[in-house]
Formats: C-alpha cells, structure tokens, sequence
C-alpha cells in the first residue's frame, strides 16, 4: 500500500485488489463508517474536492470499476450480469459489502443494479445522473456520438472541472491518461452503447433501501425528467436533490455543495 501522491492528493493510500483475475485500484482517505465511491463517465486519474470533502467525516474508499482509470478486465464482462458480479465482487473487495455507497453516471448504473441483485450489499445508496435506463419519449443524450473535445461539456457545466479529474497529477505521464480515458470510454460504451438501457427499470423496485437521487440542473446527458421516473420504480423511500448551475457529474461542479448534502442524507 502507498500513501501520498495517489491522484496527486495528500493522505491517500492506494492498495490493488483482483476481480476476475485482473487488478483494480482502491483509493481511500479519512476515518469513521467507511462509504464508497464508483465515479461517472470518464472514470478518475486524480482524487477530486468531492472527495476531500466526504472524507472530512467518513472514511471514502473509490475503487475502479474495471476498464476505467486504475482497473482492468473490462474485455472480460460480456453481458450485463457479468458487471453487476463483477462490480460486487469489487465493492467486496475493497472492504464495502453492506457500506454506504455514492455513485455517478456510468458508476450509478452499476451501483443500482448491484443494490437490487444483491439485497443487503448496499446500505444507503446515492445516485448522480444514474444512466441505465432509457425512455424513447425523452431520451438520453448519447455521448459515444460526441467528438472526444466536446466530452468535457457535455459532462460537467465547467469543462475544467472534467478535465481536472480525468487529467493524470503532476509526475505521471500525460499521454497515458488520455489512453486510459479513451479505455474508460470504451468500458462504459460495452455496458451501455446504443441507450444506455441495461434493463435497470425492471430491477428498480427490488432496492428496498433508503436512495437519494442528485441531478445538477444543467445536466445534458440525462434529463430530469429521469429523476421521477427513478423514484417511481425505487421500492423503498427515496428524495430527490437539484443542484443549481451544476451539470451531469454534479459531484464534479459542485463538490462542496453535493458532500453537503451527501453527508446529511447519509447521516439521517
């Protein structure tokens, strides 16, 4: 395990775990009743504000989801059961089996799917922009269509902020980040190309558990619309929190503002 310097963040130690044979990195910072993070699209090279502020009350631990920053095995998960186990397998390894759990995006539709396959894996659970379901009456921007230099728009309201968490720290080389984004792209479109569907909505109503759905306002991949149709399907009780001016990766944009409200909903 080493500490210091992992996504350029001071205090963070960095262990490997394996799924499905392959290596994963965990990240975690803090201390207190661990809560863990699976990051939206892009994945993440750098430990991000977000984070730093969850991690001034709990202990945060980010594990990559294979094919994203950090992880492998990607080429593995042919359908969409070989995620939800392999992702569970993961949040096992890294010590999170029936922790809280915060997830974002790409992140978020696997977190859901991993709480309603597997009751008793996930405690309280948080979705940003949860992808995974699709409506053709509103449907879901598709990001695998966009030109790789509109990515940061389309994903945070501030591009800079994108950039900043997918961009590799100071000392690790800069082509090899951009790879790996590519990469992350790549994995997210194996679960989700063309609608991001992956059937999520019939398995909805079997997360039991206590859910917060968070949509900044000016998120252009998945329209709000989405937030009602979430908490509809949810089986157990669930709120809804709009975060002004911030965009699809909402924890991105506003990290302050998201942990605020995070924390007080995981702490209820």
């Amino acid at each position: 395990m080493s500490r210091g310097g992992a996504g350029g963040a001071a205090g963070v130690s960095t262990r490997r775990v394996e799924v499905n044979g392959r290596p994963c990195r965990v990240r975690e910072k803090g201390e207190g009743e661990p809560v863990g993070f699976l990051a939206g699209i892009g994945g993440l090279a750098a430990w991000t504000p977000f984070l730093d502020r969850l991690a001034e009350r709990r202990r945060v631990i980010v594990p990559s989801v294979p094919g994203f920053p950090g992880a492998e095995g990607h080429d593995l998960l042919d359908s969409q059961l070989d995620w939800i186990l392999a992702v569970q397998d993961l949040l096992e390894a890294a010590g999170l089996a029936g922790a809280d759990l915060v997830a974002s995006s790409v992140g978020a539709a696997l977190a859901a799917d991993v709480a309603a396959c597997g009751r008793g894996m996930v405690r309280r659970l948080v979705l940003v922009g949860p992808l995974g379901v699709f409506d053709e009456a509103e449907p879901i921007a598709d990001v695998w269509a966009q030109r790789p230099g509109d990515l940061p728009g389309m994903a945070c309201a501030d591009p800079a902020r994108f950039q900043a968490a997918v961009t590799a720290p100071e000392g690790e080389d800069p082509i090899e980040a951009e790879v790996l984004l590519l990469r992350a792209h790549e994995a997210a479109a194996r679960l989700l190309w063309p609608l991001s569907d992956t059937g999520l909505a019939k398995r909805l109503p079997r997360i039991r558990g206590p859910v917060m759905l968070v949509w900044g306002e000016a998120d252009r991949v998945v329209p709000f619309g989405y937030a009602r149709r979430y908490a509809d399907a949810l089986g157990g009780e669930t709120r809804i929190e709009r975060v002004p001016g911030a965009g699809h990766l909402a924890e991105l944009d506003a990290p302050d503002e998201v942990a605020r409200r995070v924390l007080a909903f995981l702490e209820s």
